[in-house]
């Protein structure tokens, strides 16, 4: 898995190691293609994964996280949403 947001395979947000799932913090319509293209993604385990699908603060913190990455490594707030359809961050 190429990443932009983390080199270690372990679980991203509680650090654990073994059987972990790949996340794609962006997803929905065309995200996911585009979070594979520019490596927004990450290593999770079971509960966490299934703790960001809940749509609640997690996958919001996540999804900032990869904005602002992504705006460092690729472009300006205009230019992600160009890609992704909006902003998750606060202007």
């Amino acid at each position: 898995m190429e990443s932009i947001l983390q080199s270690e395979r372990k679980c991203f947000i509680c650090g654990r190691q073994g059987e972990l799932d790949e996340h794609h913090c962006i997803s929905g319509n065309s995200n996911r293609k585009n979070s594979e293209a520019y490596g927004l993604k990450v290593w999770l385990c079971r509960d966490c994964h299934s703790k960001v699908h809940d749509k609640g603060e997690m996958a919001l913190q996540l999804k900032q996280f990869a904005q602002r990455r992504w705006e460092e490594e690729y472009g300006d707030r205009h230019d992600f949403i160009t890609v992704f359809g909006k902003s998750w961050l606060e202007d």
